[in-house]
């Protein structure tokens, strides 16, 4: 089952917890653009930290990727003093080499509203499943190796962490967890919002999502309008 709302319930080593990094540079055409953090995305995530202080959630590390809005959403969530590290294994997926791919290669434009967004999500993870980007850039397989080895090794870890990286290793990691086909990865990509936190366990030896884009943290009436998802 899939709950939506966050538990307080003990992190052991057979869960994991990942948390989607705050607002970025909304309406940025390339990644160094999108690359840092909003005003609102760094209250996110100082009130996911205070939220998760309040909880006493048990982590005892804070692992981020390497790009520069995770390692901010990092900093800004951790209030308890945690060692902070970086795994690449945690980089969003190269969104912007591949839509820039799909307008030079295949004449595909970039999208200028948010259904259309949701659309060309959907051709990209088609054509790069289909192996028809640029061979330079990730490819699917390995992209969807390398964000599963790190869930996996966090599951076998003695020591509770909490992860923070980005939408599509989040809705990716959920999509190969329910089998799903790339019209419902795009719902997944669409729903996990800033700052929300999503949970894995192995379940019968099985990677099995346990909870999806909770935003506890934002919850409350005066916070409803800084739930954000693009």
């Amino acid at each position: 089952m899939i709950s939506s709302q966050a538990s307080n319930k003990e992190v052991t080593m057979q869960t994991v917890t990942i948390i989607r990094h705050g607002q970025a540079n909304t309406g940025a055409r390339d990644e160094a653009s999108y690359d840092k953090l909003s005003a609102l995305g760094h209250q996110q995530a100082r009130w996911l930290g205070a939220h998760l202080k309040d909880t006493s959630m048990p982590f005892q590390k804070i692992i981020s990727g390497t790009l520069k809005r995770q390692i901010e959403t990092a900093k800004g969530v951790n209030q308890f003093d945690l060692p902070h590290l970086q795994d690449a294994r945690l980089n969003e997926l190269n969104y912007f080499g591949m839509a820039d791919c799909l307008k030079r290669a295949h004449n595909i434009p970039y999208p200028e509203t948010q259904t259309a967004f949701a659309q060309h999500l959907q051709t990209m993870l088609e054509y790069w499943k289909a192996d028809k980007l640029d061979p330079a850039l990730e490819s699917y397989t390995s992209f969807h190796q390398r964000i599963r080895s790190v869930i996996l090794e966090g599951l076998a870890s003695q020591t509770p962490s909490l992860l923070v990286s980005s939408t599509g290793v989040i809705a990716s990691l959920a999509g190969d967890t329910l089998n799903t086909d790339a019209a419902h990865r795009v719902k997944l990509f669409m729903a996990v919002g800033h700052t929300s936190l999503s949970q894995f366990q192995l379940i019968n030896a099985d990677l099995t999502l346990t909870q999806f884009g909770a935003k506890p943290h934002l919850e409350p009436a005066d916070r409803t309008n800084a739930q954000t998802y693009i």
